[in-house]
């Protein structure tokens, strides 16, 4: 199977039925030749030009079925990583300012 082919499913989380989202990259361990991981694009991304969004990092072992046009995985609770909470507080602080700033 190509990369190609893993970008064009669609992942959906069978613990909640949630899509989300599709493959834009692995996580390859070149040593054992074997894929670690694969990478969907936090919600907030564009046609994948415009930031935002955490990247969902999803482990190898969590993929349970890879069918013709999906990819199941077994998500219990979704992380975003550090970076994109640090994120949302700088947005939050933002609004905050903006918001005393109209009173």
């Amino acid at each position: 199977m190509k990369i190609s082919d893993f970008q064009a499913k669609d992942v959906i989380n069978i613990v909640d039925g949630r899509r989300l989202g599709q493959i834009s990259d692995l996580e390859l361990d070149l040593r054992r030749g074997v894929i670690d991981a694969i990478i969907v694009p936090g919600y907030t991304r564009f046609l994948g030009l415009f930031g935002g969004g955490a990247d969902l990092v999803i482990p190898w072992r969590n993929i349970v079925k890879i069918g013709s046009d999906v990819v199941l995985v077994k998500m219990e609770e979704p992380r975003p990583s550090l970076e994109a909470e640090e994120r949302e507080i700088l947005v939050l602080q933002r609004e905050e300012r903006n918001e005393r700033r109209t009173y």
